[in-house]
C-alpha cells in the first residue's frame, strides 16, 4: 500500500479509525459504527467575502444566530438551521472579539481591552452605539486575549484574560498589566471586582447549573487541559497573575513565593537549590495549609488528557436540550481548537468537591473548534478558526451544525465514583457475560507534574486491578470494584471487552478519564472478588499466546538459539498498517499525528524522511525534542507511560514508511 493510500484510508479524521479497528477485531468494516452514524456535521454556507473567524456565538430569542469574529465584526445569521442562511453585518471595527452574550435585547462582547455593549437604538438591524461597560489595561502583547462574557445568575458578566509571554522563554506566561491571568466580575453599570487568579489561557468559560467554570490548556504550570469550577478568591495554578494579588481589592490569598518555594529547581533554575521538592499536583493543592489556612491551588474538576481529548481547551456548554441532542442531557461539552474536536464531561459532586469523567465525543470539524451554541432545533452550532493557532481542521474558519441522527450509540453515558471503585452507566444494555468478566476491563491511574516548564508527561502511573464486576438487572449499569483508588489522580477506565446486549458492539469511545478528587463514603459493593489476569497476560492472550501453561513456562525459562532468533525476527518485523492504526489510536498518537498530513505535529511520513533509526525514534517518543520541529507551536509531551514493546512496534512502522 503506498503512503497516499494509507493517508486516504486512515488519516483524514479520527472517526475513520473505527474501520481499521473493526478489521483487526474480526468485525466487518461496514458493521463498525463511527461517530458520523450518530452525530452528523453539516457545513453552513458562508457568503463570499465574509471572513467568519468565529470568536463568539449566541442564539437569539427569535432563533437567529449572532456570531462575532476575530477580525472585529458581528453578524446576525437569519434562518441558521436552513440550507440558505442570511448573513447581516450588525457591528464592525472592534478588536478581536472572543466572546458574545445576549441580555435584555442587547449584545455584549469582550474586546482586547474592554467589555462592550452593542445597542441598536433605531431598530434598523445594525448597532449604532458601542458603549464601554468596563475597560482594563493592556500592554500590547499579542497573547493578551480577552474572553467572554458569560452571564451569572445575578446578571453580572464574567470575563477572563490571557497572560502574555516572556522573551527568551517565549512559552512562559507573564502578567504585564493588572488582571492578566484573572477572572473579572463586572456589573452592568461598570463596577469590576477581581474574582479569581491563576489562569494561563482561559478561552473556555461557561455557566454550569449557575456555577462559573473555566477551562485551560497545557502550557507552563499546566500539565494538561482541564475544566474547573471557579469561586471568588480561587487560585487556579499559574503564578504570573499573583503580581497583582496583594492589591487591596484582590480576594486571592496565594502569593508567588508560596509557589516557587515548592518547585523542584531542576525544573526551574531560578528557584533556590534548597527547595528540592518535586510534588505532583495531587499534593501541591494542599501546600501551605498549615501556615496559610485555606490557601491552596484549586483542583481541576475534570482533567482532559493532553493529546487525547484536546490540546487547546475552548468553549464549555451544558446540554440543555432535554434529550433532543441524544442521551447526554445535562452533561457538558468542551471544545478544542487545536484538535478540531469536542469532548464530553460527566460531572458530579462528592464530599463537596466537583469531579467526574471526560470522554471523547466528536472529531472531524473543518477548523479549530472555538465556540458552540444550541440552536432552536436542538442541534449544536460550532464555530471555528485557526489563523495563527493551527488546527487539525484545515479550513481557516467555518460555521457548522452538529445534528443528532436519532440512532443511539453504545457509550459509557456516565461514570460515578464509589467507595471501592466505580459505577459505569451505559446508553444501551450490556451483555452481562462480558460485562461481569473482570478481565474485560483495564484501569490505570496517573497524574501530571506541577512545574514551570511547558506541559507535563504522565507521571506516577500505576495499574489498578479490577477485582469484581456486577451488572444491574436492566443491564444499563455495571459496578466495578477497583484496587488502590487514589485521590487527586486520573483513573483511565477501559471496558475493552464489554459488548452491548443486542447488537454485540464495542463501546464507541473506549476510555473514561475519571478525575477522583474525593472518594465517597458508603457501603462497598456486595460482589464476589476474584484475581484478574495481569495486563501482560491479557496482552499475550490478545496476541494468541497461551498463558501460564507448564509448556510455555518451560520455553520461557529455557530459551533456545532458534527461539532467540525467532524472537529477534519478531521484534524487528514491521506490523501491518491496520495494526499500526490500532496501536497508534490506543496510544493516543493519532490525536496529534497523521500519516501523510500535518496536524498538531508532523506527519509520520515527514518523520520517516528524517531517516532516524528505530532506536532514535523510540528515544524521541520517550524524550521529545521540540527543537527538531521548530515550525510546530505545540511541543510534544514525553510519552514515558507507553510500554516499551508498543513503542518499538510504532518506531519500526514509522521507519518503514520511508520505503513505501
Amino acid at each position: 500500500m503506498n503512503i497516499k493510500n494509507i493517508s486516504q484510508s486512515f488519516s483524514h479524521s479520527i472517526t475513520k479509525i473505527g474501520l481499521a479497528l473493526a478489521m483487526t477485531t474480526g468485525a466487518f468494516a461496514q458493521d463498525a459504527p463511527t461517530e458520523n452514524d450518530y452525530y452528523k456535521i453539516a457545513k453552513l454556507p458562508i457568503p463570499e467575502g465574509i471572513v467568519l473567524e468565529v470568536g463568539g456565538l449566541v442564539t437569539l430569542p427569535n432563533g437567529d444566530l449572532a456570531a462575532s469574529t476575530r477580525r472585529g465584526d458581528v453578524y446576525i445569521i437569519e434562518n441558521p438551521n436552513s440550507s440558505a442562511p442570511v448573513f447581516r453585518k450588525f457591528a464592525s471595527g472592534l478588536h478581536e472579539i472572543l466572546g458574545l452574550a445576549y441580555k435584555n435585547g442587547n449584545l455584549y462582547c469582550a474586546q482586547r481591552g474592554e467589555l462592550t455593549k452593542l445597542v441598536d437604538k433605531n431598530g434598523d438591524g445594525k448597532a449604532d452605539r458601542y458603549e464601554t461597560v468596563y475597560s482594563w489595561p493592556i500592554s500590547g502583547h499579542y497573547h493578551e486575549y480577552s474572553f467572554g462574557p458569560k452571564i451569572g445568575p445575578d446578571g453580572s458578566f464574567y470575563v477572563t484574560g490571557n497572560v502574555g509571554f516572556g522573551n527568551s522563554d517565549w512559552w512562559a506566561g507573564k502578567s504585564f498589566v493588572p488582571w492578566r491571568g484573572w477572572t473579572m466580575k463586572i456589573t452592568e453599570d461598570g463596577k469590576m471586582t477581581p474574582f479569581a487568579a491563576g489562569m494561563r489561557s482561559p478561552c473556555g468559560i461557561g455557566m454550569i447549573d449557575g456555577e462559573f467554570f473555566y477551562g485551560d490548556n497545557q502550557g507552563d504550570w499546566m500539565g494538561s487541559g482541564f475544566i474547573s469550577q471557579v469561586e471568588k478568591g480561587d487560585f487556579l495554578g499559574h503564578p504570573a497573575s499573583l503580581a497583582w494579588a496583594d492589591r487591596p481589592d484582590s480576594p486571592v490569598k496565594m502569593r508567588a513565593d508560596m509557589i516557587y518555594s515548592k518547585v523542584d529547581p531542576r525544573d526551574n533554575p531560578r528557584v533556590k537549590p534548597e527547595y528540592v521538592k518535586n510534588e505532583p499536583m495531587t499534593t501541591i493543592y494542599e501546600m501551605g495549609k498549615n501556615t496559610y489556612p485555606n490557601m491552596g491551588i484549586k483542583s481541576p474538576a475534570v482533567w482532559l488528557p493532553h493529546g487525547v481529548l484536546g490540546v487547546s481547551t475552548s468553549e464549555i456548554i451544558q446540554d440543555e436540550t432535554q434529550g433532543g441532542f441524544g442521551p447526554f442531557a445535562g452533561q457538558i461539552f468542551v471544545g478544542d481548537e487545536g484538535m478540531s474536536k469536542i469532548a464530553r464531561v460527566f460531572l458530579e459532586k462528592v464530599n463537596g468537591k466537583f469531579q467526574g469523567a471526560s470522554f471523547d465525543f466528536r472529531s472531524g470539524f473543518r477548523s479549530g473548534v472555538l465556540r458552540m451554541a444550541w440552536g432552536t432545533d436542538k442541534a449544536m452550532f460550532v464555530g471555528g478558526t485557526n489563523r495563527g493557532w493551527g488546527s487539525t481542521g484545515k479550513e481557516a474558519f467555518g460555521l457548522e451544525r452538529l445534528v443528532f441522527s436519532g440512532k443511539m450509540p453504545f457509550e459509557m453515558k456516565a461514570v460515578r465514583a464509589m467507595p471501592d471503585g466505580f459505577e459505569i452507566e451505559f446508553t444501551l444494555p450490556v451483555d452481562k457475560k462480558t460485562a461481569e468478566d473482570v478481565n474485560n476491563y483495564d484501569v490505570s491511574s496517573y497524574t501530571y507534574k506541577y512545574h514551570p516548564v511547558y506541559g507535563s508527561p504522565i507521571v506516577d502511573r500505576k495499574d489498578n486491578a479490577v477485582r469484581g464486576a456486577k451488572a444491574s438487572e436492566d443491564g444499563l449499569k455495571v459496578r466495578i470494584v477497583v484496587d488502590n483508588l487514589r485521590e487527586g489522580y486520573i483513573h483511565d477506565i477501559k471496558p475493552e471487552g464489554v459488548l452491548s446486549a443486542n447488537s454485540r458492539l464495542n463501546v464507541l469511545h473506549g476510555s473514561a478519564y475519571y478525575t477522583l478528587n474525593s472518594i465517597p463514603q458508603g457501603a462497598k459493593a456486595n460482589i464476589t472478588l476474584v484475581t484478574p489476569k495481569t495486563r501482560a497476560q491479557r496482552e499475550r492472550i490478545d496476541a494468541g499466546a497461551k498463558v501460564n501453561t507448564p509448556d510455555n513456562q518451560m520455553k520461557e525459562a529455557m530459551p533456545t538459539a532458534a527461539g532467540e532468533k525467532a524472537k529477534a525476527k519478531m521484534t524487528s518485523s514491521v506490523i501491518s498498517d491496520a495494526e499500526a492504526m490500532k496501536l497508534l489510536s490506543k496510544s493516543t498518537c493519532l490525536a496529534c499525528h497523521k500519516v501523510n498530513e500535518r496536524a498538531v505535529g508532523p506527519s509520520y511520513q515527514e518523520i520517516a524522511k528524517r531517516k532516524y533509526t528505530v532506536a532514535q525514534i523510540e528515544a524521541l517518543i520517550y524524550e521529545p525534542k521540540p527543537s527538531n520541529w521548530p515550525e510546530f507551536a505545540t511541543p510534544m509531551p514525553p510519552m514515558a507511560h507507553l510500554p516499551k514493546g508498543d513503542v518499538k512496534k510504532i518506531a519500526t512502522w514509522i521507519s518503514s514508511l520511508s520505503k513505501k
